[in-house]
């Protein structure tokens, strides 16, 4: 290159710059509301189809393929444990390779393929083991190759999932400008939608599907899920022109990794306020973050010294010898958000997964705040319930095992007494269980959402589904432990075969002290967690700082 040419490069350069700063950017038409039909179209038949097959496969396992309870339960258990540890690496080829909108359609294809799969087991006789007789001996187990062909459909509906779940959300996110006020409350209200929809999908899929499935036919039951799931799919691919596509940025892994090493092999440098790497690539997606002062040992990363070379954009020569204080800060954010993830893990112990709607108008009107009150006010409220929904649980219990013991309405095998309790004394402990997920819920994906790196954001949904993985290991942790220790105990096993001969209701009685201590836990983390691009103690979420440059990386995938 000659001089004039670098001179003409230096002066392209200087003008990009001056445009960035002049907010003259390429005008990107976010529709927002105008794509949600096809977006939360696609969500709510891909939820009416994997909610509708999934909700009833232990008892499809168990009468149609005839696998014992045991078999059927760890395959159960060890799909969902599968499908959501497999949005690790969804989130991870999302962010650094595809891009959130060829993901979501490749793997909403292939979550159709998977149902597709599992109702040809159900629709072609070969594809199952015979009927089962009424006694125990006539049982065929399924061959070789008919549960290969169900594994089959097992893995792509885990193809589906490490793809679906932490890409959605944040590509419906997309959809709004985050530097108006108009589209922050639209990604604020979005949220409240996505869950509104699965709490539609669960209440649709756990009565007419599953009847459909027990009562009338397999074939026709599972087909169902499969045809809305095809729906999806068209539905998606139908507002393709209309999206707001964010490309893919590369690894964010990548950047943690150097950050960590980096403040490692430097950490013997003293701290001063002056010699701080400040580089900024005019390619990041990310916003512009201040320093703050907590984790100050990795702010060593950016240290410049006489060996760190610099390049002639201003980058580092060997960013594994230096890293900028905004990739530093980006490493912070994800650093203080897990604490946060793991009050999740435990709460998500004592409640099934619920959703409903949280209205926060009359809320803002009150507090001021965008969301009615701060996410992790929302977070906090909402573990408080669950405590009281336990609690309840526990009195309803007592109450059920009392009078299925005085007062009972029949015997059924190996599970003995039937409780002459109504079934409306649940309705409680399911309104504080469906208000708790409501708040926490909803709080945490869209605390996880705002609170990372805008090129992290499909990590951040994979860390989700993470905590529920985690959340379900433990529960079965803990259930074998009470199980075992109370089987030697004066009062007997609680959790029995027939649990009018144990105590469920100390059962419940343990998980509500266990939250006790959890919400405790997390009460101290949010007091003091620093929201991101906020260095001071505001407890409220600044979205005015995200980057102009957003939307350069946005119109192609």
């Amino acid at each position: 290159m000659n001089l004039v040419d670098e001179k003409r490069g230096t002066s392209m350069e200087k003008n990009e710059k001056e445009s960035m700063e002049n907010n003259e950017l390429p005008n990107i038409n976010y529709r927002g509301w105008k794509v949600m039909p096809f977006i939360i179209g696609n969500e709510t038949f891909e939820k009416l189809g994997a909610i509708g097959t999934l909700a009833n496969l232990l008892v499809y396992l168990t009468t149609v393929f005839n696998l014992s309870s045991i078999t059927a339960t760890n395959i159960v258990n060890i799909f969902n444990g599968s499908a959501s540890l497999a949005t690790l690496l969804g989130a991870f080829l999302c962010d650094t390779y595809f891009g959130r909108y060829k993901t979501l359609g490749f793997c909403t294809f292939a979550s159709f393929l998977g149902l597709l799969v599992i109702q040809l087991t159900a629709w072609i006789k070969s594809m199952h083991p015979p009927e089962c007789g009424n006694e125990k001996s006539t049982c065929i187990e399924p061959s070789t190759g008919q549960m290969s062909f169900l594994l089959l459909g097992f893995g792509f509906l885990i193809v589906g999932a490490a793809g679906i779940r932490p890409c959605n959300l944040a590509f419906g996110a997309d959809q709004f400008n985050p530097n108006t006020d108009s589209g922050k409350k639209g990604i604020n209200s979005f949220f409240n939608w996505y869950f509104f929809t699965y709490t539609f999908a669960q209440m649709v899929s756990l009565s007419l599907i599953v009847y459909i499935q027990s009562n009338v036919s397999w074939a026709l039951g599972l087909g169902i899920p499969a045809a809305l799931m095809l729906f999806s799919c068209v539905v998606y691919f139908t507002g393709s022109k209309y999206y707001v596509k964010v490309k893919a940025s590369g690894s964010p892994v990548t950047n943690i990794v150097q950050v960590l090493y980096v403040a490692i092999k430097k950490r013997r440098l003293n701290l001063t306020e002056d010699e701080f790497f400040s580089y900024i690539s005019s390619h990041s997606i990310n916003s512009k973050l201040p320093r703050t002062l907590q984790f100050r040992f990795l702010d060593k990363a950016a240290i410049i010294t006489p060996q760190d070379n610099i390049n002639p954009d201003g980058s580092a020569s060997d960013p594994w010898s230096l890293c900028s204080i905004q990739q530093v800060e980006e490493v912070k954010c994800l650093v203080r958000v897990l604490p946060i993830w793991v009050s999740g893990i435990l709460y998500y112990v004592a409640l099934v997964q619920q959703s409903t709607i949280i209205i926060v108008p009359t809320l803002r009107r009150f507090t001021g705040k965008e969301g009615g009150i701060t996410i992790l006010q929302r977070i906090g409220i909402g573990m408080f319930v669950s405590i009281l929904c336990m609690l309840v649980s526990g009195v309803v219990e007592q109450k059920r095992r009392t009078m299925a013991i005085n007062n009972p309405i029949g015997i059924e095998p190996r599970k003995g007494a039937i409780s002459s309790m109504s079934g409306l004394w649940l309705v409680p402990q399911l309104t504080l269980a469906g208000l708790s997920d409501g708040f926490t819920l909803v709080g945490q994906v869209e605390f996880y959402y705002k609170q990372f790196p805008e090129n992290m954001r499909s990590l951040a949904g994979s860390l989700f589904f993470c905590g529920l993985a985690l959340s379900s290991y433990f529960s079965s942790f803990l259930i074998s432990v009470i199980h075992r220790l109370s089987d030697a105990s004066a009062t007997g096993n609680w959790l029995p075969q027939d649990l009018n001969k144990g105590r469920l209701d100390y059962f419940y009685y343990i998980i509500t002290l266990l939250e006790v201590v959890n919400l405790g836990y997390f009460v101290m983390c949010s007091r003091w967690y620093r929201y991101k691009g906020d260095g001071s103690d505001s407890s409220d979420v600044q979205l005015d700082q995200l980057s102009k440059q957003f939307d350069k990386k946005i119109n192609g995938v």
